[in-house]
């Protein structure tokens, strides 16, 4: 949730929240809304005063005053109630169009249209393409059944099989360990929240249509496990000395992927479904942008330990989410296609999402809302999708990343268990 009267009395403030393609015109009437809502409000506090004077001063009049008093609390209460269902409608608005408006900009984010993005660094050298692309390799290792998939569940849904699954965990394993060093606690959220939950993550209303929705239930899945943890500490103020606080959490995770259809069909590399390791931060203020680096360096130590060739990116105005203040991208090189494609990403939320869910650091000068960042560890289904094409061998076999082997049992290579595409070893 933006700072109201920032963006009334601040013209630079207002200009990072519209390099975001918001409309002046949302912002105008959200400014107009406010100011006839604080007047209003004000006018309503007077007459409520006026009619508990009225009730006491009626219990204490004569039998003529408190006939004439009697009539006047009664217009008076007619008149409160008129006032009192006009503020009601103006402050459902005032809602509805502060949901709405995004988080500025940070000043160092490029701004422009999604390609306007700015190239922070490139470490490695892309590699030529291998044998076959990651989706043949899937098939070829009998590792990913994506038409049995689509048969169960339909477009975007595949079945992860056979040594796949071990790799997914041991994927998992090795990064929680890796994060338990550097102080994250490890969590299981649930993956069912309350519309008050998106709300307050900062997910809804604008990114709604990327989210399944259990209406019997009024329940959503969430696309991250970002937003559960972003409820932790909702309604709470917290010590200063107990910052920063970090979660990192495995979930499954649910998007519709609207707006992409024809992109990427092929494969594990953008499904509906798929599991990640997330990490949440909740930060004092005063160090958010140097965890927002840390967050960063954890995410590049990953994609170096599994010798992947990457870039980092800042993101463009145009292509960030609403709560996000600046987000960098990790794109790793996919040699099949030729280009380099996300990994993981992370951002800074400022205060945004802690207005929201009136979450606050409190010290001996006061308290304050908190600074929310995240950044993903590791999205499984991507991440074993750009092995498949890095460790993949001209013999077909899969060379297992050194960091990975004490999670698959010592072995250092996999091999085909497709009956149909059999390579010994």
């Amino acid at each position: 949730m933006i700072d109201r009267k920032l963006l009334s009395s601040d013209s630079d403030y207002r200009r990072r929240i519209e390099a975001k393609r918001v409309a002046p015109e949302l912002l105008d009437e959200f400014i107009k809304t406010d100011e006839q809502r604080s007047e209003l409000l004000v006018i309503v506090e007077e007459k409520r005063a006026v009619k508990n004077k009225f009730s006491k001063e009626i219990s204490k009049a004569s039998p003529d005053e408190r006939e004439i008093k009697l009539a006047q609390a009664g217009e008076l209460k007619v008149e409160l109630e008129k006032l009192e269902t006009q503020l009601s409608e103006i402050e459902a608005r005032f809602r509805e169009l502060i949901l709405q408006i995004p988080n500025p900009i940070h000043e160092t984010v490029p701004e422009g249209d999604e390609d306007a993005y700015e190239i922070i660094k490139t470490v490695g050298e892309p590699y030529g393409p291998p044998k076959m692309d990651h989706a043949d390799y899937g098939e070829h290792m009998g590792w990913v059944l994506s038409e049995q998939g689509a048969q169960i569940s339909g477009s975007r849904f595949a079945y992860l099989a056979g040594d796949a699954v071990r790799l997914e965990f041991a994927l998992v394993q090795w990064t929680l360990s890796l994060l338990a060093q550097h102080g994250f606690m490890p969590i299981v959220p649930p993956v069912l929240v309350r519309e008050s939950t998106m709300e307050e993550a900062g997910f809804f209303p604008t990114d709604r249509n990327q989210v399944y929705e259990l209406e019997q239930d009024n329940l959503f899945l969430v696309g991250t496990s970002e937003v559960p943890l972003s409820g932790l500490h909702r309604g709470q103020n917290i010590e200063a000395r107990t910052f920063p606080i970090k979660y990192c959490g495995f979930s499954s995770c649910f998007r519709r992927e609207a707006g992409t259809y024809g992109k990427d069909t092929r494969g594990i590399f953008r499904v509906h479904q798929f599991d990640k390791v997330e990490m949440f931060v909740y930060a004092d203020p005063k160090n958010s942008w140097e965890i927002f680096e840390q967050i960063l360096a954890i995410e590049e130590e990953i994609c170096q330990a599994l010798g992947f060739s990457y870039r980092v990116i800042s993101c463009a105005s145009g292509d960030l989410g609403p709560a996000a203040a600046k987000k960098y991208d990790v794109e790793v090189w996919l040699p099949s296609e030729g280009t380099y494609r996300e990994l993981t990403s992370c951002s800074n939320y400022l205060d945004f999402a802690s207005r929201r869910g009136n979450i606050r650091i409190k010290d001996e000068n006061g308290s304050e809302f908190v600074h929310t960042l995240n950044g993903t560890a590791i999205a499984i289904g991507r991440g074993i999708t750009f092995l498949m094409e890095k460790a993949q061998q001209d013999d077909g076999s899969f060379a297992i990343p050194e960091v990975l082997q004490p999670f698959m049992g010592g072995e250092k290579f996999l091999y085909s268990k497709n009956p149909e595409r059999t390579y010994e070893k």
